[in-house]
């Protein structure tokens, strides 16, 4: 077993930088149903390109590489002590190199451990097994899409669908609210795993197994089968589409798993997976600890359109309102964003300052390090990298805004912010701060970290590194950073508009369908 500590290491390094093939071609067949010249065709072409520029640079996905979750199944006899060590090890070498982001954070001093390791992380499950081999599964799940996890007790009242009962209807109901409720915060299109029965706990475990499912498999039991097939075909009829634009397609895959459950409980539990769907699975010889086989199919002949620059040529090609595009050099004014409206298409130069919890919670109550007006900030929590004495950008997607609902329309005002970005975008109180001060919010592309890595040519500062990588205040230079006008000074928000017209949509599923 003196090669099983790198074998993990592999698998965490393909899992976080290299989509497999199941996965991508799910993606590919949304690209395909989606009209390119959109707003979430446009985005579908971004996550082809991010994911072909992850795996040429073998560098993360997304930036929130989650909470990295194994389970691994042992023959009779084997030391799962001895595993356990060697997979801590693999994760803190993993983050050191910056495969994986710093994200293991104390819940009660909120201080990160620096290498992902600490109480509860990360989480290993072991069982046995009669099999020679080891099998280890590993998913990486981030924080946006983990925030939209949501668990049902039946019979419940469900905004849009009405009663659910304790049937195969109601948990129907049930999978199709949770799909609407995470409208564009989890990155969609997405994946869920569904778990029926079982206590509070067990059921979100067994709804993220699911999500190490194949997506191209087929359930064994037919009710199961039936479900899951209703709900993907249907669930992307709710109009909510790519990053919450509005589209064809909302759901890649839906799989769904039972257990027995106690008479006066009935959970329906449902896991939520962004499009950078993170798993893979190695088979492991038990002798030597060398990997035998990869258990998920290879990427890299699924072949997505990954031209952005012809995608965007054929949405201005095809004309109509969606598409303008305004190049625009920090520090902004407040005549420059009230011009904008939603739809646009923003292009950053200069400088921008990513700020996520801990820098949202500081700056309400205190100064900020460095003059903040006409300024923009990012929602985003990047890899980074020290090369000498110059820090490097490794991943930096958006992370999702809405956790910063409670202090952003103070923000805004106390600072003179003129653009907010983010993912998935943020309620009535930031948008009346939009409006009054003249403001706006971009949506930039959930999970597209390596392409706006790519804009960052230089990392001009740091402050409250005492917060963590992640949390810490990056002063970056920008260059040609490209992002969605979703929230405008003039009161409009396209993620309200969404959110309304898929609820109208959803109601049309309210009727009986299995009997």
């Amino acid at each position: 077993m003196n090669r099983f500590e790198d074998s993990v290491y592999q698998l965490i390094v393909e899992t976080s930088t290299n989509l497999p093939g199941d996965v991508r071609q799910a993606i590919k067949a949304a690209q395909e149903a989606e009209d390119s010249a959109t707003r979430a065709g446009l985005s579908l072409s971004t996550i082809a390109t991010n994911i072909e520029m992850a795996e040429n640079k073998v560098s993360p996905i997304c930036q929130d590489t989650g909470m990295p979750t194994f389970v691994v199944h042992t023959p009779v006899g084997a030391n799962q002590l001895i595993m356990k060590e060697q997979i801590r090890t693999a994760i803190a070498k993993a983050t050191k190199d910056g495969k994986l982001r710093t994200n293991s954070v104390d819940s009660l001093t909120g201080g990160n451990t620096g290498d992902n390791l600490g109480p509860g992380t990360p989480v290993i499950h072991f069982e046995q097994w009669d099999k020679d081999d080891i099998d280890v599964r590993l998913i990486l799940k981030g924080g946006g899409c983990e925030n939209k996890n949501i668990q049902y007790s039946l019979p419940a009242e469900l905004e849009g669908l009405g009663k659910a009962g304790r049937d195969l209807d109601g948990i129907r109901k049930c999978v199709m609210h949770a799909v609407y409720q995470a409208q564009g915060q989890g990155c969609s299109a997405g994946f869920i795993g569904v778990g029926i029965g079982g206590d509070r706990t067990t059921g979100y475990e067994l709804a993220k197994q699911q999500l190490f499912r194949r997506v191209d498999d087929t359930n064994p039991i037919p009710e199961l089968q039936q479900l899951e097939e209703y709900v993907l075909e249907n669930a992307n009829k709710l109009g909510i589409g790519t990053m919450g634009f509005g589209g064809q397609v909302t759901l890649l895959g839906c799989k769904a798993g039972v257990m027995n459950r106690l008479p006066a409980s009935f959970f329906v539990s449902v896991a939520y997976n962004c499009w950078a769907y993170r798993r893979q699975g190695v088979l492991i010889s038990v002798e030597t600890g060398e990997i035998k086989e990869w258990l998920y199919p290879e990427g890299q002949e699924v072949k997505m359109k990954s031209d952005l620059a012809s995608s965007a040529e054929e949405a201005a090609a095809a004309g109509g309102t969606e598409r303008r595009e305004v190049v625009l050099n920090t520090p902004l004014t407040e005549e420059q964003m009230r011009s904008l409206r939603v739809g646009d298409i923003v292009i950053i130069n200069g400088e921008m300052h990513t700020g996520r919890d801990a820098l949202h919670k500081h700056l309400i109550d205190h100064d900020s390090p460095i003059d903040l007006n006409g300024s923009v900030i990012y929602h985003c929590g990047p890899v980074m990298l020290k090369d000498g004495e110059q820090w490097q950008v490794k991943a930096a997607g958006p992370t999702t805004s809405i956790r910063e609902e409670p202090y952003q329309g103070d923000i805004i005002k106390k600072f003179g912010i003129r653009a907010v970005i983010g993912k998935g975008g943020m309620g009535a109180k930031t948008l009346a701060a939009l409006q009054e001060h003249g403001a706006v919010y971009l949506n930039a592309i959930g999970g597209a970290a390596q392409y706006y890595a790519e804009c960052f040519k230089n990392v001009n500062g740091v402050d409250f590194m005492e917060f963590g990588i992640p949390e810490a205040m990056w002063h970056l230079q920008t260059e040609g950073f490209a992002a969605i006008v979703t929230m405008d000074a003039h009161g409009n928000s396209l993620h309200a508009d969404v959110e309304q017209n898929s609820l109208e949509k959803l109601s049309q599923f309210k009727e009986p369908v299995f009997k």
